[in-house]
């Protein structure tokens, strides 16, 4: 698994999310899950990447691209802020589009993600993960920096920016920082020109025919 990779994987907790995915049924594991605190976000962070990479551990050769995708909608999709992301990438482009237009943007973003992000998690070895110990949060909006690290590789610093939701008291991650590069910007900036030119119906079919065919691999 290159470090290239291992960023995909990072990416995959900023912009997986609890859209409706058709996915199979996550495989028995050796262990439960730890249960997720939502109302910390270092804590948060810390389990949600334990519990991904127990699953990875446990899951019985080969890593096809189904169980990739069921480890990422049982551990992840929860706990991402997936209309807060999606809205960013379509930026100025969101007063020209519907409701029901951008509901479906949603739901096909999420899902070229996530295709993007099981190939990763296919190519997983044996890497392992530091969160950052706790701080105290004052604001609405935080960073949680996490490390990653494979032996004779240099180590991989990641930043995730999580948001408070105030009526619930629960915590959402919402964009990862990778060297400097903000992801969800990086998205931004690929997809919101495409949406302008093309409309945004056509980028989401654009975003199906792409997971449609990695769902043949």
């Amino acid at each position: 698994m290159t470090f290239d990779l291992i960023k995909k994987l990072a990416l995959g907790f900023m912009v997986a999310t609890a859209a409706v995915i058709a996915v199979p049924a996550a495989p028995a594991y050796a262990a439960e899950a730890q249960q997720v605190d939502t109302t910390n976000p270092y804590t948060m962070m810390k389990v949600l990447a334990d519990n991904v990479f127990q699953d990875l551990r446990n899951t019985t050769p080969p890593m096809t691209t189904e169980k990739a995708r069921a480890i990422i909608t049982k551990d992840l999709l929860p706990y991402i802020d997936n209309k807060y992301s999606s809205f960013k990438v379509i930026g100025t482009n969101l007063k020209h589009t519907t409701k029901e237009e951008r509901e479906a943007f949603t739901v096909s973003f999420t899902n070229y993600i996530i295709a993007t992000y099981a190939d990763a998690l296919k190519k997983y070895t044996n890497q392992t993960i530091k969160v950052q110990d706790p701080e105290p949060v004052t604001d609405k909006i935080t960073s949680v920096k996490v490390t990653i690290s494979a032996p004779g590789a240099e180590d991989v610093e990641v930043i995730f920016k999580m948001r408070l939701n105030p009526k619930t008291g629960t915590w959402k991650a919402y964009d990862m920082v990778a060297e400097g590069i903000s992801l969800l910007s990086a998205k931004q900036s690929e997809l919101s020109g495409m949406i302008r030119d093309k409309g945004i119906t056509e980028v989401c079919r654009i975003l199906d025919k792409h997971v449609a065919d990695t769902m043949k691999n």
